[in-house]
């Protein structure tokens, strides 16, 4: 089996020592994604604007392993307010709700940047392609 690990120039893969996305054989993941463009975090103080832009870092990375967002088979989000469940399972739904993966959303006490306020993982199921 091929395994694939691909990196996004992120500020902590290469210090932390992990991959944006890892294909093997027809399964993917992601690792934690957040709303951090360039180094800074975006979207300070809104959950559903940082929710839709890790989603979009998370699907990107996937992308470069030939994923589309219909294989997505599972979803994990973190969100660091239960206030912010509400608006972070709206920006979900705006991109998965045709797809309806499983997914789990935990409140965690924080996350690596304070102004983070929501990390996602996705993983993704791609048959025979």
């Amino acid at each position: 089996m091929t395994v694939t690990r691909l990196g996004s120039g992120g500020p902590w893969e290469q210090s932390y020592g992990y991959s944006r996305v890892v294909r093997a054989g027809d399964r993917a993941w992601t690792a934690g994604c957040t709303a951090t463009v360039d180094g800074q975090v975006v979207h300070v103080g809104d959950a559903a604007a940082q929710t839709a832009q890790a989603l979009r870092i998370g699907l990107d990375a996937l992308a470069e392993v030939g994923a589309e967002p219909g294989d997505v088979v599972r979803t994990r989000l973190y969100v660091t307010d239960r206030l912010h469940a509400d608006e972070v399972g709206r920006a979900h739904n705006a991109v998965f709700g045709a797809v309806r993966p499983a997914a789990t959303l935990v409140v965690v006490a924080g996350l690596l940047d304070p102004e983070h306020l929501v990390e996602v993982e996705l993983e993704a199921y791609l048959g025979d392609r």
